[in-house]
């Protein structure tokens, strides 16, 4: 009796509950990344001006957020091995929304410095927890359309910042960033009761030794973070105030860089499945490598829009195809697949912050010479290519001696 009125409840939650829960890990990436990190580099001009604080600080304000990224990544799992997952996420969410409304004064570089790493470990923790949380509860073969969707989360918070902050700017820089706090919240609240309270838990499998190529990848990811950076944090900045263009234009540029990152991840999902995830990926190094280095050469608006729609669909749509490259290469291992990610986001995270502080260093030290931070980014996309270049020339050669061997032994009589 019971049994069959649990299958008849499953029956009915089975359609609801995947979709919800997205919808919450949507979210979770629209808060905790979309707006908790991105919405400071079209902020950043403003806070200069309003003399909050100076250029050189600034820079390292917006450090600190990776540098707290870097903490939740590592301390993510480890959270959710103790306490449940929605109870983390929902924490992660609350933190980050307390940290728009606790910048919305200056009341010292340290206070900003403490909310802003705060930021960044709530979008950390959720980068790591929200899609493996919610993924689990939707069927296999819409798991790619669904993870699309949560990473679409990381643009439109792009999209919305880069079309809000202007508009709560003319009330004010407090305002603006209260007005963030609520809509963080707003975010929040719509995700609360979205989180599954129980997910399919795999049965336990040892984990296989991680191969070349596998830590070819973590270092590729590392070095894919380093070339983003220079948009991440300067974009806004060098065209408002490099460029003389100003605050409006510099948001302009930024709305085109959230509307690349709600498509990035479906499109490159797609290729991705299409000519597969190892292609796609050096595809995307050289393609990123281009759109980087754009700024640093002054050819005119267009190559600015490009520069801004190209590196922005790639800042979250590497996500997916560094995921799907983890699957191809742990296929039979989903436990090794997860502990493969949060090696790789905390890679990611590593050489992000470390990049971050080291371009705030040599932006203070060349006087303010932003294009060779763009060259800086470029380079770092150029070396991932390589290396996963030379990954796949070394990792052929076992494959086809492996091959070969295969096929004298089916010749031997």
């Amino acid at each position: 009796m019971h049994a069959e009125e649990d299958r008849r409840e499953n029956s009915r939650t089975r359609g609801a509950l995947p979709w919800r829960a997205t919808l919450s890990a949507f979210c979770a990436s629209l808060v905790g990344i979309g707006l908790a990190r991105f919405a400071y580099t079209p902020l950043l001009p403003a806070i200069i001006s309003a003399h909050w604080f100076a250029a050189s600080a600034g820079a390292y304000l917006g450090a600190a957020n990776l540098a707290g990224y870097l903490a939740g990544a590592l301390l993510g799992r480890s959270l959710a091995a103790r306490f449940a997952a929605p109870l983390i996420l929902r924490l992660m969410m609350t933190l980050a929304t307390a940290a728009f409304l606790a910048c919305a004064h200056p009341v010292s570089f340290l206070w900003f410095f403490v909310w802003r790493f705060i930021a960044g470990l709530s979008g950390g923790a959720l980068m790591v927890l929200a899609a493996p949380t919610v993924l689990p509860l939707v069927p296999a073969a819409r798991r790619g359309f669904a993870g699309g969707l949560i990473f679409m989360g990381v643009g439109a918070g792009i999209a919305a910042s880069g079309t809000l902050v202007p508009i709560l700017l003319r009330q004010g820089l407090t305002e603006a960033w209260i007005g963030l706090g609520i809509l963080s919240c707003l975010l929040t609240l719509a995700a609360w009761n979205g989180w599954p309270e129980h997910t399919p838990t795999p049965a336990a499998q040892a984990h296989p030794r991680p191969t070349a190529t596998l830590r070819a990848l973590y270092l590729e990811y590392a070095l894919n973070a380093v070339g983003l950076v220079p948009h991440m944090i300067f974009l806004v900045d060098f065209i408002a105030r490099g460029l003389g263009q100003g605050l409006q234009i510099g948001a302009d540029y930024w709305v085109l860089f959230g509307l690349g990152a709600m498509a990035g991840p479906l499109l490159s999902g797609h290729l991705g499945d299409r000519i597969g995830f190892g292609p796609a990926l050096r595809l995307a190094y050289l393609l990123e490598a281009g759109a980087v280095v754009l700024p640093a050469l002054h050819l005119g608006a267009w190559s600015l829009i490009l520069s801004s729609l190209v590196v922005g669909a790639f800042t979250p749509g590497i996500v997916p195809l560094v995921l799907g490259r983890v699957r191809e290469l742990l296929p039979h291992h989903p436990e090794a697949q997860k502990a493969a990610w949060s090696a790789a986001t905390a890679s990611f995270a590593i050489l992000q912050v470390g990049a971050a502080y080291g371009m705030s260093f040599i932006f203070a030290q060349s006087s303010g010479d932003y294009r060779v931070l763009f060259v800086i980014g470029a380079g770092a996309m150029l070396l991932a290519l390589a290396l996963d270049l030379v990954a796949a020339i070394v990792a052929s050669g076992p494959r086809h001696r492996m091959k070969k061997s295969r096929e004298e032994c089916e010749s031997t009589p």
